[in-house]
């Protein structure tokens, strides 16, 4: 408790907690287009947003258990293989699935159950949550600073998908945006593993969202001008 005490009445460590916050938000863009992409397998809204809460809460969880081994985890590069060709599949078949939904000229709703979405998105923060430890531990040995910065960035985080989630009900064109990234986000991670070394700096993998998004909706709009013509 003396610990905690120390931290909290300290204006330096929450200078320090909030720094991790910023690192937190900046590193869990990729992770806010995956889990807002994984809400939209639910069919109905209600359970897409208990898919964010419970996904959440096992984020937390599992949040306590990675910081615990946090200075282990830079070896993990099986880990970012696996989630790399995790996200691979997952954009693949979702384009898949796309392709015969335009195919044969209706609507399928691909429906997973529940559970298995919410145990994806707690699967996809582990992965994710790797390269924000280490760089969290980067900037605090103290497991303390690092927790609180991270609960609040993972908090900040589903805020983030749960306004993409809700803007991809809007803009149809957003899903398949989305798992676009998603690939990409693949590549990226895919990258990073050792014997690649190759580390895509976060300002390129920003303006590369933020292109897509323009071309999206201004794909969107067109269409919608066409359909008003």
């Amino acid at each position: 408790m003396a610990a905690w005490r120390e931290v909290v009445t300290s204006w330096t460590d929450w200078s320090i907690i909030f720094s991790v916050i910023l690192l937190e938000c900046l590193l869990s863009v990729d992770n806010a287009v995956v889990l807002a992409a994984q809400t939209q397998n639910l069919s109905q809204k209600k359970q897409q947003t208990r898919a964010l809460l419970y996904g959440l809460w096992g984020s937390y969880l599992l949040r306590f258990l990675m910081i615990g081994i946090g200075t282990f985890m830079i070896h993990i590069w099986e880990v970012k293989l696996a989630g790399s060709l995790y996200l691979i599949y997952l954009a693949i078949n979702f384009f898949h699935h796309y392709h015969q939904k335009r195919t044969n000229e209706r609507v399928v709703k691909l429906v997973k159950n529940f559970w298995s979405v919410v145990w994806q998105m707690v699967f996809m923060d582990a992965i994710f949550s790797v390269d924000s430890i280490i760089a969290a531990l980067a900037i605090s040995t103290n497991p303390i600073i690092v927790l609180l910065g991270g609960l609040v960035g993972i908090l900040m985080m589903r805020g983030v998908a749960e306004i993409i989630m809700k803007l991809m009900q809007s803009i149809p064109e957003l899903e398949p945006m989305a798992y676009f990234l998603i690939a990409i986000i693949a590549v990226k991670l895919f990258m990073t593993i050792p014997q690649i070394g190759i580390e895509i700096p976060a300002s390129l993998f920003l303006m590369i969202v933020t292109l897509t998004i323009g071309a999206t909706l201004l794909i969107h709009y067109l269409k919608r001008y066409s359909i008003n013509k």
